[in-house]
């Protein structure tokens, strides 16, 4: 089954979003920015999401979930949860972009209420095993 008009047009503010976010910063990137991108308006834009930081954590969202379905079919939990702390610390030591990005992610209410969330899961089921 194919997306609808809205899913599709959430897709693109997301898809849109997320280069914009890698490219300027998240500090930098505005909701008119992204709207005027896409060519929609910024009522439209914000329709979708409110404020720039249910785009973020959508994205969170979004990232969490296929990291989680990833992680189910590789196994090992641990080795992959340790690859994603190294790989985020020499990224945003490399670009200051991504490195405001993921400053935004962990300190915006939201993004980081969904990353508690999905942490408390991942901790129960890799470090269940060693406590």
């Amino acid at each position: 089954m194919g997306r609808t008009k809205m899913q599709s047009t959430k897709y693109e503010i997301l898809q849109c979003a997320t280069k914009l976010f890698l490219e300027k910063g998240y500090t930098d990137t505005y909701v008119t920015t992204i709207a005027n991108t896409l060519e929609i308006s910024t009522g439209n834009l914000t329709f979708h999401y409110p404020t720039k930081e249910h785009i973020l954590a959508e994205l969170v969202r979004t990232l969490f979930e296929f990291q989680w379905e990833t992680e189910e079919k590789e196994g090992d939990l641990l080795q992959a949860y340790l690859f994603e702390l190294v790989l985020i610390a020499a990224v945003c030591e490399e670009n200051p972009k991504i490195k405001d990005l993921i400053l935004a992610v962990y300190t915006h209410p939201m993004s980081l209420a969904i990353i508690r969330e999905y942490d408390t899961k991942r901790a129960k089921l890799t470090f269940g095993a060693y406590c």
